[in-house]
C-alpha cells in the first residue's frame, strides 16, 4: 500500500498544484529605515559664511549600534522554537498550510531549506500536532488566518498515527516492565546463593 506523506505540509506542497489563498506565501514585512532628518538651518548657514559656528553633530546618530540580523538557526530545534516565537500558527499549533515551507522561504529568505524542512518534521510529527490535526476542519497560515478544508484523508492519516503511536509506547512500557521483573528476579537469585555460600563458609 502506497505511503501517504500528509502530515507535514513540507511534503504536501508538492503535490498541490493550485495554492489555495491560504498556501500563498505572504509578503516578507519590510523594515523601515528612518531617514537623516535635514537641517532646518540650511539657509542660515550660507549667509554665514566661514565664520558661522559648526553645528553639533547628531548625537543620537551617531552613537546609535549599526543594525544587526539575527544569526540563522543552525539546528532544526533551534528554528521550531524560532518560529514558535514568531509565528502564531507554529506557537498555537495549528493545521498549517499546504506550502507552508514556501511560505516560510518568503518571510525568512536565508533559511536553510534541510533544517527547516527537519524542524517541519519535528512540529508536525508531535503528538500535540497530530492530536489538533485528528480534529481539524481547516489548515492556517503562517498568521493563523484559516485558509483550505482538511480533508478526511488527512484527519484519517493523523489519526493511523496517533494510533501507531500509542501502540508502540505501549509495546516499550511492556518490555520495560518485563526487563525490570527479569532484573528483579536475578536479583533475588543472586541473595539466595550468596545466603547459601554464607551458610556452607560458616559450617
Amino acid at each position: 500500500m502506497k505511503s501517504m506523506n500528509t502530515i507535514s505540509p513540507a511534503a504536501e506542497s508538492v503535490e498541490a498544484t493550485t495554492p489555495s489563498p491560504a498556501e500563498t506565501p505572504n509578503s516578507a514585512a519590510t523594515s523601515e529605515t528612518a531617514d537623516t532628518p535635514e537641517s532646518t538651518n540650511d539657509s542660515a548657514s550660507d549667509s554665514a559664511g566661514a565664520s558661522a559656528p559648526a553645528t553639533a553633530p547628531d548625537t543620537a546618530s551617531a552613537t546609535a549600534p549599526a543594525q544587526q540580523s539575527a544569526p540563522a538557526p543552525t539546528s532544526a530545534r533551534a528554528l521550531l522554537k524560532q518560529l514558535q516565537q514568531q509565528f502564531p500558527a507554529f506557537r498555537d499549533c495549528l493545521p498549517l498550510a499546504i506550502g507552508i515551507d514556501k511560505q516560510l522561504l518568503s518571510r525568512l529568505p536565508g533559511l536553510d531549506r534541510k533544517i527547516m524542512r527537519a524542524a517541519l518534521g519535528i512540529h508536525t510529527g508531535s503528538m500535540r500536532y497530530l492530536r489538533a490535526m485528528e480534529k481539524a476542519t481547516v489548515r492556517y497560515d503562517l498568521d493563523g488566518v484559516a485558509g483550505a478544508e482538511v480533508t478526511d484523508t488527512h484527519r484519517s492519516h493523523a489519526k493511523e498515527q496517533l494510533q501507531q503511536r500509542f501502540k508502540k509506547e505501549a509495546d516499550r512500557k511492556k518490555l520495560e516492565k518485563a526487563a525490570a521483573a527479569e532484573a528483579e528476579a536475578a536479583r533475588l537469585r543472586q541473595e539466595k546463593l550468596q545466603q547459601l555460600a554464607s551458610k556452607f563458609s560458616r559450617g
